[in-house]
């Protein structure tokens, strides 16, 4: 059997086709992610990741972006119409807990076992609104707070979380989706950005890069792709050791930065990359080239699945 590729990939619709089962088994990534284009009710979901592990084992990770608000792929009316995590600034953290509990509840009855929330993200005026009332707030104290709540709920429910976008989007000006971010603040001011990530280092989540440049720490290259901002910021001045996820290699802000992104990215210390669009043509070509999961990305992997457990509410 092929060693684990370290890369979780789309599929293309509700079902998984004769195809895309052959190319799981051929290359065999560590799982997958579903989109709203995947899901249709819960007994579908819960068939479709049921298939989904069948090719790639019992453990295999399912990914769903499910933030609440204007992110969420399980939607009324057969699910909760979650609140977006901008309703809970200020708020009890009891609240935040117990809805993120839910929300980890929903997602668990499926089969979907990781849940790519909370943003950590600063909310920051003049930035693009891509984040916008997906960040609990511009506080970084407060954004801590309120994502430690949503992970101990996450978790609680069977779920590992992921907090994103190491080490900060809120500061960006255009969306990622479609190009490059670049952000020109100093190391001092992007102490703020980073505070959230470092405070909660240790909870056991994943994490998930930004596609961002940030010429304070390298001028050249998006953090997904920097070895340096990856081993210095995110793994040093941070402190997170455990599984770090790329976004998606397919967003726009990738286009052009290397022939094998796969490759550039785990040799930059990602753990695993993410590939969404669910082309089959484009999933081969990524699961093609890309490396085989680590001994350390294994060690973190196991980490994150033993702290899906009840924490101690904090005083």
């Amino acid at each position: 059997m092929p060693a684990r590729k370290a890369a979780v990939v789309g599929i293309a619709g509700p079902s998984l086709t004769a195809e895309e089962a052959a190319l799981l088994r051929r290359h065999r990534p560590l799982g997958a992610i579903l989109f709203r284009r995947n899901v249709v009710d819960p007994a579908q979901v819960a068939t479709l990741t049921a298939a989904l592990r069948d090719e790639l084992g019992e453990e295999a990770p399912i990914l769903v972006d499910q933030e609440g608000g204007r992110v969420a792929r399980l939607r009324p009316p057969h699910w909760t119409e979650f609140p977006p995590p901008a309703a809970f600034e200020n708020g009890p953290g009891a609240a935040a807990e117990a809805n993120a509990a839910l929300l980890g509840a929903e997602c668990a009855a499926v089969g979907l076992d990781v849940v790519c929330a909370p943003c950590l993200d600063l909310r920051l005026p003049g930035a693009h609104e891509v984040i916008g009332d997906r960040a609990f707030g511009a506080d970084p104290a407060e954004v801590a707070r309120l994502g430690a709540a949503w992970i101990r709920g996450l978790q609680s429910a069977g779920c590992i979380p992921v907090i994103k976008h190491i080490p900060g989007h809120g500061r960006a000006l255009v969306d990622s989706h479609e190009s490059l971010p670049r952000v020109e603040a100093s190391p001092a001011e992007l102490a703020a950005d980073i505070a959230p990530f470092r405070e909660l280092a240790d909870l056991g989540a994943w994490a998930m890069t930004a596609h961002i440049l940030y010429a304070a720490w390298d001028s050249a290259r998006p953090a997904t792709l920097s070895d340096a901002v990856i081993r210095d910021v995110i793994r040093g001045e941070i402190g997170f050791d455990g599984v770090l996820v790329s976004d998606d290699l397919a967003m726009g802000a990738m286009q052009g930065l290397s022939n094998d992104l796969a490759g550039a990215a785990i040799e930059a210390g990602c753990d695993i990359v993410l590939h969404c669009t669910g082309v089959l043509a484009e999933t081969a070509a990524i699961l093609g080239t890309c490396p085989p999961l680590s001994d350390a990305a294994l060690r973190r992997l196991g980490a994150a699945r033993a702290a899906r457990r009840p924490l101690p509410a904090l005083a």
